[in-house]
């Protein structure tokens, strides 16, 4: 199993739309074969990011879903926040849960 974190910065005027666009999510990872969870993580000091967790099967099935329509369509939506949300790049992590 893996977990895929990414960690994104977001400016604290956009935190709770930032939220919602995830309790709006479309799901279709939902029923993507492999994919075992979906957690946000709300940073608890400012300057620290969101995280978007997620748990897989295997790092081949978190790959195929990177290439899939269904990623595409899900993350089409993640354009509706401005530029200035943002308040830096993000960062992908993939770790192997022991």
């Amino acid at each position: 199993m893996i977990t895929v974190a990414n960690r994104i910065y977001v400016n604290p005027q956009y935190h709770e739309q930032f939220e919602a666009r995830f309790r709006e999510r479309a799901g279709l990872v939902d029923g993507m074969p492999g994919f075992v969870a979906n957690h946000v993580l709300r940073p608890t000091r400012e300057g620290e990011p969101f995280i978007v967790l997620t748990f897989w099967e295997s790092r081949e099935a978190f790959e195929a879903w990177t290439i899939s329509d269904a990623f595409r369509q899900g993350h089409a939506r993640s354009g509706t926040l401005p530029r200035d949300a943002f308040t830096g790049p993000n960062v992908l992590e993939i770790h192997e849960v022991v």
